[in-house]
């Protein structure tokens, strides 16, 4: 019955949706699923790197500090997402640390047995490696907006990939599914909050963009495209 319930929820990861119930008993033998509050860590920049995680359900934010305690956001995760994606490549200490947002229930694997399953499993390993190629890719877009854009081009980029990566399409909008601050959405560029609150009034005034009764930010994708692109 154990071994179902874990094999269910193994099954909701897209990395492993493909995999056959053989492939898949490999996985149920190391997972193991653990319940985060909000506010609660599941694990600090500079803690041992030992496990690696897979986002059954909640929300789970990215950041790492500098020396003064400055925050810059990596990446908003949920579910589906796997983290850290360096788990695989680095030895040592996780770069960054990972902050439950909204309540989160994760497939917590030990990476030195997960590298074992890889090994075992080319398609598994393959699937593996086309989404660290995706993540490649946005960290170059990201890299590419800061050098070629400006501050109000990279909040417009910025809104655009949450589109992709952390919403919902309701008729003509983009829905968040997260709550985000002003603050966050400035630390996920490196700029100033006040500079993200006079872009977003700039953006709602235009009719790019609104919030919706829960707060949730609604996007107009393909208005603000036509505002950067065209």
């Amino acid at each position: 019955m154990v071994n179902h319930w874990m094999k269910d929820r193994l099954k909701t990861v897209p990395l492993f949706r493909e995999l056959s119930d053989y492939e898949l008993e490999s996985l149920v033998s190391i997972s193991h699923v653990r319940v985060y509050k909000p506010r609660t860590f599941v694990f600090m920049q500079g803690d041992p790197l030992e496990r690696v995680y897979f986002i059954h359900s909640g929300t789970v934010k990215i950041y790492k500090t500098d020396l003064s305690g400055k925050e810059q956001i990596v990446s908003i995760l949920q579910t589906g997402e796997m983290f850290p994606h360096a788990g695989f490549f680095l030895k040592g200490t996780y770069p960054a640390h990972a902050e439950v947002v909204e309540e989160a229930t994760l497939i917590a694997i030990p990476i030195h047995d997960f590298e074992q399953v890889l090994m075992a499993s080319p398609e598994l390993c393959m699937k593996l490696f086309r989404v660290m190629g995706e993540k490649i890719v946005d960290l170059q877009n990201r890299l590419e907006a800061q050098v070629l854009h400006n501050t109000y081009e990279q909040i417009v980029l910025l809104l655009l990939r949450l589109t992709r990566t952390n919403a919902v399409k309701q008729g003509k909008w983009y829905r968040l599914t997260t709550h985000v601050t002003n603050r966050e959405l400035a630390n996920m560029i490196g700029t100033a909050r006040e500079t993200v609150s006079r872009t977003l009034s700039q953006l709602k005034r235009k009719g790019l963009i609104n919030v919706d009764e829960h707060g949730f930010y609604l996007i107009d994708q393909e208005a603000l495209e036509k505002e950067i692109f065209f």
